[in-house]
């Protein structure tokens, strides 16, 4: 189990808090108003924090120096960005993720590094996607007969600098592409998985908890 925290105490807010709550995450949710926190249901076991979600001393008291993740979903573009960078780089928060509405903004901060989602093709489920680990692969193409699946990987932090022939090996899929800085590339000899980088791969679906849990760990001669 892991410890999220939320900005944002809205719709999509409220539908990340409960979805994490109930697969038995710590979560922390920040908003402004205090009044926001009425929309959580009564049993929502997280923490409620008031207070400006990019602020450091809010996020410390959401203990965000602990979080595996962060997602800044509140009405505001400059505020949901402001707050990521503070996360990403104050912090170190290794997995964060932002809510635009412009969806060429949106496509600006991608090229920087920083994983967004545009209103215009926003989801609970794409924030989810990005930050929680069993929910890492989402099939974006089924073939035909239903065996294959098209998703995106969710790869421990031990895999950065590896090569991709080395991803492939250990897991049993095959990368299709990758999406870098914004922008899709074919994989060649010699690519190696770099920060910030979304791996999209080809595998059987049966096999899909079991790429996930390969990947969820450090490779392993790593681990040895």
């Amino acid at each position: 189990m892991a410890h999220f925290v939320i900005m944002g105490c809205g719709r999509v807010g409220v539908s990340l808090a409960h979805t994490l709550d109930e697969s038995g995450h710590s979560v922390a949710i920040i908003d402004q108003d205090e009044r926001a926190f009425r929309r959580l249901r009564g049993s929502f076991g997280g923490r409620k924090v008031t207070g400006v979600g990019f602020d450091r001393d809010t996020l410390k008291n959401a203990e965000i120096e602990n979080a595996y993740a962060f997602a800044a979903v509140s009405s505001g573009d400059n505020s949901n960005i402001l707050a990521t960078r503070v996360a990403r780089e104050i912090f170190h928060v290794p997995h964060v993720v932002a809510r635009i509405y412009d969806p060429g903004r949106a496509e600006i901060y991608q090229r920087l590094g920083i994983p967004t989602v545009a209103a215009v093709r926003w989801s609970a489920d794409q924030v989810l996607r990005r930050i929680l680990p069993e929910q890492s692969i989402n099939g974006d193409f089924r073939e035909s007969s239903g065996r294959l699946i098209l998703g995106e990987l969710a790869l421990h932090g031990g895999w950065l600098g590896r090569s991709i022939k080395d991803i492939e090996a250990a897991s049993g899929v095959r990368v299709a592409y990758i999406t870098r800085f914004g922008e899709g590339m074919l994989p060649v000899r010699g690519t190696n998985y770099q920060e910030g980088d979304v791996v999209h791969a080809m595998m059987e679906t049966a096999a899909t908890d079991e790429v996930a849990r390969i990947l969820s760990k450090k490779p392993q001669e790593e681990s040895e």
